[in-house]
């Protein structure tokens, strides 16, 4: 059984998008490694899949390339949301998602504004394995006495984020400490990990390792949850600019609800039939 798909990305975060909305789809765990393999498969970083939904224009699924399914990915919602968009003719578009409703609106030519809801910012919202204040929670990587990484802050963007504030992103060992923390007991689920670089009160480079997929060129929670963990440290203000490896993101908490506010690109690479 064949089935069409869009290969669209958000910053250079790839993703093979099915619709599903006529006939069901249902990727066992290797079929999305399958689907996911640069060399042998189509190549991606997330697998996302288009289904009916009583409450929304459609309801979304996301699968890591690891085979696993999570409840949130932000860049792919920004280009789901674009299609629907672009399908309607509206200028805006309403997604059901494991982690809730996520409204998309338009914000120029193939310039998208998803609203990502209130954070998560309790230790048992994360989750953490214990209780603790997740605007800096006691982890440290190296030395006791001279640790290079330490005290980041957690946030849910309904998928788990810690985030380590350094002094340079680009020497930042995302590679090494990157899967240390991503499978950290400290983290029931697994955590998508940050690093942060405060550049000034409305911009921040922040580099990426993505729980189950490793480094990306860009992840738009965790764009999301870097600017919620400095503003909540007094680093920066409530919107800024994030400078991601694939471009920027502009991110906004907003004072009057709480919702985390994304604006971005979506871009649509070629269409192709899966085998």
């Amino acid at each position: 059984m064949s089935r069409p798909f869009l290969k669209m990305n958000g910053l250079g975060n790839d993703f093979v998008v099915v619709e599903a909305r006529s006939k069901p789809f249902a990727p066992s765990a290797e079929d999305v490694r399958a689907i996911a393999d640069r060399e042998r498969g189509v190549g991606c970083d997330q697998l996302v899949s288009i289904e009916p939904s009583a409450r929304a224009d459609a309801a979304v699924r996301f699968w890591n390339a690891d085979g696993e399914e999570v409840g949130a990915c932000g860049n792919a919602s920004r280009c789901v949301g674009w299609l629907l968009m672009e399908a309607s003719g509206r200028d805006e578009a309403v997604i059901e998602t494991r982690a809730g409703l996520l409204k998309a609106t338009r914000a120029g030519e193939r310039r998208v504004s998803v609203d990502m809801g209130e954070p998560g910012l309790r230790w048992d919202q994360i989750p953490l394995a214990e209780e603790m204040d997740t605007k800096g929670i006691e982890l440290q990587v190296g030395p006791i006495d001279a640790p290079h990484l330490h005290t980041p802050g957690c946030v849910s963007m309904g998928n788990p984020h810690v985030v380590f504030f350094v002094p340079d992103a680009e020497a930042a060992p995302v590679r090494e400490v990157g899967p240390l923390i991503e499978h950290h007991p400290l983290f029931p689920e697994g955590v998508n990990v940050g690093f942060a670089q405060i550049k000034a009160r409305d911009r921040i480079r922040l580099r990426v390792w993505e729980r189950g997929a490793g480094l990306t060129r860009a992840c738009g929670t965790g764009a999301c949850a870097a600017l919620v963990a400095a503003a909540r440290r007094g680093l920066t203000d409530r919107k800024a600019t994030l400078e991601l490896d694939g471009g920027e993101l502009v991110i906004e908490w907003r004072e009057a609800d709480g919702h985390v506010i994304m604006t971005g690109p979506a871009e649509v690479d070629f269409t192709g039939t899966l085998p």
